[in-house]
C-alpha cells in the first residue's frame, strides 16, 4: 500500500461516498489536495439493484477521474495525467448492511479496477470518520432511515442491518416518523386517538384538504414517496410548539437513537465512567439538523452513557471521511488531514 513520502501529488486515493439520493466521488492526493470531485446519482443496490449502482458509480467515478487529469481504466487507454487505477480507493456505500449485501456488491466493484487495493464499508462508516476528532467513536445517520455504527480505539467495530422494523428497529427514522405523523392525524379525526394540531399541519404542509386526502394520494401513488417523508419536519415542529401527540413521537424516535448508541458504546466496551477521551458520537441525516431534537438525544443519553459528546456532521460531507479513511491507510499525516477537511468544506 502507498505511503506518505515522495511525490504527495502522484500518490492518489478515490473516495466514494454511495447513497441512496447521491454519489459523491473524490480524488485525493497523499497531501490531502482535492484533485478532483464529482457527483451522480444514486448508488444503493438496494433501491436501483445492483447493475444500477455499478452504472451510477461508474459514471461518477468516471467525471471524478476526468476532472483529475486520469482515466477511467474501463476505457482501456493510459491517461496522460497519471496511472489510471490509483493505488486506494476507499468504497463508502449505503445498502451494505448484511454479509450477503457484501458477498453481491463487493466483488462487483473490485472487478470495475478503479483502484489497486479496496476497502468497503457501509457508508455510516464515513459519517462517523467525518465527524470525528479521535478518528474513532460511533456515527449515527437519522434521515430517511436510521443506522449506527461504531468504531473502537483499538479499531474493533460494531454495526446494525439497519434493516427497519425487520431487524428490530422498532422507529427507524424519518420515514417512521412521517408515517406516524399521518397515522396521529388520521386517528385525532376518526376518535382512536388525542386531538393534536397534525389534523392541521400534515395536510397543510403537502397542500390538501385534510388527512384522509393524504392518507388517498398516498395509497394511489398520487404523493410522490419524497413528499410524504418530509412529514418528518411537521412532526418535530408540532413537538417543538407542545404538542402532546407529536412530543410523544419523537420521544419514541429519540429513545431508538439513544439505545442503538448505547448499546454500541457498551459493546465497544467505552465510555466507562472517569474514562478519558468522551466518546464522541457523530450525528448525521436530516433530524439532527433539528436543534431541538439534538439536544433531546444527547439528553437522554447522558442518563445511559457518562462521558459522550455530540458532534454534528454540519458542514462536513460524509465523503470527507471516505477520503480521510484512505488518508489514514496510507499513513498521510496530519497536515494532510487539515487540508482535505479545509478543501472538502470549502467545495460543499
Amino acid at each position: 500500500m502507498p505511503t506518505g513520502g515522495g511525490d504527495q501529488k502522484a500518490v492518489a486515493v478515490l473516495a466514494v461516498d454511495g447513497g441512496a439520493s447521491k454519489t459523491d466521488v473524490a480524488v485525493v492526493a497523499a497531501d490531502g489536495t482535492v484533485l478532483g470531485r464529482a457527483r451522480g446519482p444514486a448508488s444503493n443496490h438496494q433501491m436501483v439493484g445492483l447493475d444500477g449502482a455499478i452504472d451510477s458509480l461508474r459514471s461518477t467515478v468516471e467525471e471524478a477521474f476526468g476532472a483529475a487529469g486520469f482515466v477511467e481504466p474501463s476505457r482501456q487507454r493510459a491517461s496522460p495525467g497519471g496511472s489510471s487505477t490509483l493505488p486506494l480507493g476507499v468504497y463508502c456505500l449505503a445498502g451494505l448492511d448484511l454479509p450477503v449485501d457484501d458477498e453481491r456488491v463487493v466483488p462487483a466493484v473490485l472487478a470495475q479496477g478503479w483502484s489497486a487495493e479496496s476497502i468497503v464499508r457501509n457508508d455510516t462508516f464515513a459519517v462517523l470518520r467525518a465527524g470525528s476528532e479521535n478518528g474513532w467513536g460511533v456515527g449515527v445517520v437519522c434521515g430517511t432511515g436510521l443506522n449506527c455504527v461504531g468504531v473502537g480505539p483499538d479499531g474493533a467495530s460494531v454495526r446494525f442491518p439497519a434493516l427497519g422494523e425487520l431487524s428490530g428497529d422498532f422507529t427507524p427514522g424519518g420515514a417512521w416518523l412521517s408515517v406516524r405523523g399521518l397515522g396521529l392525524a388520521l386517528r385525532a379525526g376518526d376518535g382512536r386517538g388525542r386531538p393534536t394540531s397534525l389534523r392541521r399541519s400534515v395536510p397543510a404542509h403537502l397542500g390538501l384538504d385534510s388527512p384522509e386526502a393524504v392518507l388517498e394520494a398516498s395509497y394511489s401513488g398520487t404523493l410522490p414517496f419524497d413528499r410524504l417523508m418530509s412529514l418528518a419536519e411537521v412532526v418535530l415542529a408540532a413537538a417543538a410548539a407542545g404538542d402532546g401527540p407529536a412530543m410523544d413521537a419523537v420521544d419514541q424516535l429519540a429513545a431508538e437513537v439513544v439505545v442503538m448508541v448505547a448499546a454500541t458504546v457498551e459493546r465497544l466496551g467505552v465510555g466507562t465512567p472517569g474514562s478519558s477521551p468522551p466518546v464522541e458520537v457523530v450525528t448525521g441525516g436530516g433530524l439532527f439538523e433539528d436543534p431541538g431534537f439534538c439536544e433531546l438525544v444527547l439528553s437522554t443519553l447522558r442518563d445511559r452513557v457518562t462521558t459522550v459528546v455530540l458532534r454534528p456532521l454540519a458542514g462536513r460531507p460524509p465523503l470527507l471521511g471516505a477520503a480521510l479513511l484512505g488518508l489514514d491507510a496510507i499513513g498521510a499525516g496530519r497536515g494532510a488531514q487539515v487540508r482535505l477537511r479545509a478543501e472538502l468544506r470549502a467545495a460543499g
